[in-house]
């Protein structure tokens, strides 16, 4: 107890939350109010997840340590996005992927690019590793539209529905092996690639708190995810906000804000490797892991109508993913970054944002 005690951080306050949305939720609040206080218990139950995973690290070393930050990196949205699946709301789930590789690419790296440069001025990092994420999230953006325009070359012909499906189960067969292969690579060429968090930064907790911790925030999450959930459609209709705009930028900063928040803190702090490799290795984790396996749990879990997950995006959706990542890769590929980059490429999330939220549902 006292080694929780002496980590709580201002954003466990909203732990709070949790019980709120409970309690709102048997006494049939406003759904609006309840979805506010579930998003605002999930995020510090994100950030707990992050640091059970950090203080895990920390015991177990680098190598298994980065293989648990790479695995448990976006444990909060996965579950969002189960939960989603189980109620139906696929198109949720798939702007939710679209959005998380965003705001990680753009949001999130650009908060840190601006407040890093307006702080430290020009600042440099490890090319080498920049360009080596930047080509697989090349590759990941590849994968994803490969599905995507098969559909869209062959929409209005008679085709079985389950074409779709199938070449999106291999394509997710595939993205999951790339993963695993660039995992292995990184913990065998750096023990740090794919650890998240430094060291020193991890709370001291033995690794029954740690555990303990976990698990506790892990069940925390999947109780505000269920509740969470069955509001969307109530929030929706009261707010005027279509279920894609919802998925596509509300659910992606509620499942990482607590990650968000390090990688702007430790560019202020002029650690902009490390800020990068938490804004790109987001996002590769949730292209070539966290989207294929949500297309084979949808096989176990389906929708109440019989629906599966695939990986058919729509036109707008491409467009904004190789848009994201083409002007990453021109920012990471020099070594050097500055502010006025950073404030690029918070211009181009809030352009597609401005879009994204007249598109209809």
């Amino acid at each position: 107890m006292k080694e929780l005690l002496k980590s709580i951080k201002p954003v466990h306050y909203l732990l709070i939350g949790l019980p709120l949305a409970v309690v709102g939720n048997l006494l049939h609040w406003d759904p609006v109010l309840i979805f506010f206080l579930a998003c605002a218990g999930l995020i510090p139950m994100a950030e707990l997840i992050g640091e059970a995973t950090e203080a895990l690290s920390a015991i177990t070393g680098p190598k298994i340590g980065g293989l648990l930050n790479a695995t448990l990196g976006n444990a909060a949205e996965l579950i969002i996005t189960i939960v989603a699946i189980r109620a139906g709301l696929l198109e949720l789930v798939k702007a939710s992927i679209t959005g998380s590789i965003l705001g990680n690419l753009l949001l999130v790296m650009g908060a840190s690019v601006l407040l890093g440069g307006w702080k430290n001025g020009r600042q440099r990092f490890n090319r080498e590793q920049a360009a080596t994420n930047a080509t697989m999230l090349v590759l990941a953006v590849v994968a994803l539209s490969v599905p995507s325009l098969f559909n869209h070359t062959l929409e209005g012909r008679e085709l079985p529905p389950q074409i779709s499906e199938n070449i999106s189960l291999g394509v997710a067969v595939v993205m999951i092996l790339l993963y695993g292969l660039g995992l292995y690579y990184s913990l065998r060429v750096s023990d740090s690639a794919l650890t998240h968090g430094a060291p020193s930064e991890a709370p001291h907790w033995s690794p029954r708190t740690a555990a303990i911790v976990l698990a506790l925030a892990t069940g925390g999450v999947v109780w505000l995810s269920e509740i969470l959930v069955h509001t969307v459609e109530a929030v929706t209709a009261a707010l005027g906000l279509s279920e894609f705009f919802l998925g596509i930028v509300l659910v992606p900063i509620v499942g990482n804000v607590a990650e968000h928040i390090v990688a702007v803190e430790v560019a202020y702090k002029n650690h902009m490797d490390l800020s990068l490799e938490i804004a790109l290795g987001s996002s590769l984790q949730i292209a070539l892991f966290v989207a294929p396996v949500l297309v084979f749990v949808s096989l176990l879990f389906g929708g109440p109508n019989g629906e599966y997950l695939n990986l058919v995006f729509n036109q707008f959706e491409l467009l904004a993913l190789i848009a994201g990542v083409l002007v990453t890769a021109l920012v990471a590929l020099d070594g050097e970054t500055n502010w006025l980059e950073g404030a690029e490429l918070l211009g181009v999330y809030l352009i597609l944002g401005v879009a994204f939220f007249f598109i209809p549902a």
